[in-house]
């Protein structure tokens, strides 16, 4: 493992997947464990992604986590989809996590809600009336947290969850991670946490693998900080680590 720190972020970077994805899970449940020692229950983030499989399964197979304790929610969702559908986030979580531990609570943001701007203000009064202890998340090939693309971030918006337009890149990406079988089929709106609700959290864990990454990776760790990439903000963060393999790292100078 090759580890340094930027500005605020700590940077580890890994030979393989499965060893990323072990070292985050494995920090992951040593935050839970810490966090329930000192208080009843915590609430949780999870990102719905291909990259987050590896802490995901890792995580599943610590037998020591109060999972009871712990309200889950997660960061994004698709606008129109049916609620059943496979690349629905809430649905892809359902089926790696959500429906294999006990959880306190699971609070989904509905893909097919009537009305997106009602489920925004729902699901922004539950993230308020529980706030935020761990965030596990990605960074897109455009840079994005959550659904924020850099044509809607705003390192101070003032929402808690919004509406947001998809941009091609971030569209493409579902595509290339198998996710739809081609760009016509993947939504163009979504429900998004925005990137103060994110970095609310006390602490972040970031997993990033793969070479259709290392652009964003490069442009995270090594650009300025700017909602051109909006993962950058995570080097302003005090408790921010960014896991990565060896492609996803691939372009970083160190």
């Amino acid at each position: 493992m090759t580890e340094f720190i930027k500005d605020k972020l700590a940077v580890k970077i890994f030979n393989t997947r499965d060893e990323m994805g072990k070292q985050a899970a494995t920090d992951v449940a040593a935050c839970i464990k810490k966090l329930l020692s000192e208080k009843e229950e915590i609430n949780m983030i999870f990102a719905a992604a291909p990259s987050q499989n590896d802490m995901l399964l890792h995580i599943c197979s610590d037998p020591e986590i109060e999972w009871e304790r712990i309200n889950a929610f997660h960061m994004d969702e698709y606008v129109g989809l049916d609620k059943d559908a496979p690349q629905g986030f809430g649905n892809f979580l359902n089926d790696k996590i959500f429906s294999k531990k006990p959880f306190k609570s699971v609070n989904f943001i509905r893909c097919d809600a009537p009305d997106p701007e009602a489920e925004c203000e729902r699901y922004s009064a539950l993230l308020k009336a529980n706030p935020t202890d761990i965030v596990c998340m990605g960074i897109g090939e455009n840079g994005h947290i959550a659904f924020n693309d850099p044509h809607v971030a705003e390192f101070d918006d003032k929402k808690v969850v919004k509406t947001v337009e998809l941009d091609e890149v971030c569209r493409m990406q579902q595509v290339n991670d198998g996710c739809f079988a081609k760009l016509d089929d993947v939504p163009k709106q979504a429900l998004t946490l925005t990137i103060p609700t994110l970095t609310s959290g006390k602490y972040l864990f970031c997993v990033v693998p793969a070479p259709t990454k290392a652009n964003a990776v490069k442009n995270t760790v090594e650009g300025e900080i700017t909602p051109d990439c909006p993962a950058s903000i995570l080097r302003n963060h005090d408790n921010a680590i960014l896991y990565c393999d060896s492609d996803s790292a691939a372009l970083l100078s160190k």
